[in-house]
């Protein structure tokens, strides 16, 4: 099986190449010209033409392909759908703001969890992206846009947390200075709540931002939206939050999706002022993006206003979400969504 070079942190491609006869060095230059873009070893200018030959025999360089792209004419968010080497299918989206370019970027094909008004679980999960994938998926935005993406989150389709193995060396690789040389500090992770990856996290990544998929403030509504409270109910879930907060100096960003009738009304507002007391934590309210095939909608900004309002007042600083890309397929999933059903469809007809 051939080596995937970018789904290695350095010190294994130095390992691999000192076990092939090769000089350390000389995988350090490999890792520079992968985290510049360069998919084909030919193209490594500086490495000796008999290694450049090896290389082509024993390894490979992972490539996402942009199957499609969506770009906002309001203001220049680009939504894209990735091809994977065996066919499937994830989204990311670029975006522009003040301070500079951000990613999102997806960590699996599919999803495994299940909450009731997301697309991108729909379809189950197909597989783990692996941290080849994942750093492609910027390194195709920036040879897309001809721009650097300077801040990150890991949202897209999938739970980061459930493939944290891969996500752990993706995360290494680009904080590494000699590859895309993000701060820890611009980076987001989301989960929707897995406790014990929590602490993990909180442990070897001390620096990157934590955001938690909430989107109720007791376990009977968040069991009926998402599955994973069943395992990790709200109380474990956010002693867990509480800690990692205490433990790294960091707030903790709790993603609250605001669905109309289900979890928006000034009662919801004060019991998750209640829940959040005493945290290090900041909310992001999200008005719901409307997936076609669920019944499930979102509320107006001015409501959501509202509902931000009755948090401050409580102590729990609140921000309603940015609307990025309202033109085009916003809901995470449904870009894939869509392809999956198109895909269906060819193969029925």
């Amino acid at each position: 099986m051939k080596l995937d070079v970018k789904s290695m942190t350095k010190k294994e491609l130095e390992s691999s190449f000192l076990s092939m006869g090769e000089k350390g060095f000389r995988a350090r230059q490999v890792f520079r010209w992968l985290y510049k873009g360069i998919t084909d070893f030919r193209e490594m200018a500086n490495l000796p033409e008999t290694l450049r030959a090896k290389l082509d025999e024993k390894a490979f360089i992972e490539k996402v392909e942009i199957q499609k792209v969506q770009i906002s004419s309001k203001d220049g968010t680009r939504k894209y759908l990735f091809r994977l080497r065996d066919g499937r299918a994830v989204e990311g989206v670029f975006m522009k703001y003040k301070y500079g370019n951000a990613a999102c970027i997806s960590s699996q094909a599919g999803c495994r969890m299940g909450c009731v008004f997301c697309a991108s679980g729909m379809a189950g999960l197909a597989r783990n992206l692996t941290a080849g994938e994942m750093a492609d998926e910027i390194l195709a935005m920036e040879r897309d846009t001809g721009e650097r993406v300077g801040h990150l989150v890991v949202m897209g389709t999938g739970e980061p947390l459930d493939n944290y193995g891969e996500l752990a060396v993706f995360l290494r690789n680009i904080h590494d200075e000699e590859g895309l040389n993000l701060s820890w500090r611009a980076i987001t992770v989301s989960t929707c709540g897995l406790v014990p990856q929590i602490e993990t996290f909180g442990d070897e990544f001390p620096q990157v931002n934590l955001a938690i998929s909430l989107h109720a403030s007791c376990d009977e509504e968040r069991n009926a939206l998402m599955p994973v409270n069943r395992k990790y109910a709200i109380n474990e879930l956010l002693q867990a939050c509480r800690r990692h907060a205490e433990k790294t100096g960091r707030r903790v960003t709790f993603e609250y999706t605001l669905i109309r009738g289900v979890n928006d009304g000034a009662d919801r507002a004060d019991r998750l002022a209640d829940c959040l007391s005493g945290i290090l934590c900041h909310v992001n309210l999200i008005p719901l993006n409307p997936v076609s095939e669920k019944s499930f909608r979102g509320i107006d900004r001015r409501a959501a206003e509202q509902f931000r309002k009755l948090l401050e007042t409580r102590g729990i600083p609140a921000t309603v979400r940015r609307s990025l890309g309202s033109d085009i397929d916003a809901a995470c999933g449904q870009l894939r969504l869509e392809e999956l059903k198109e895909t269906k469809n060819t193969k029925n007809s």
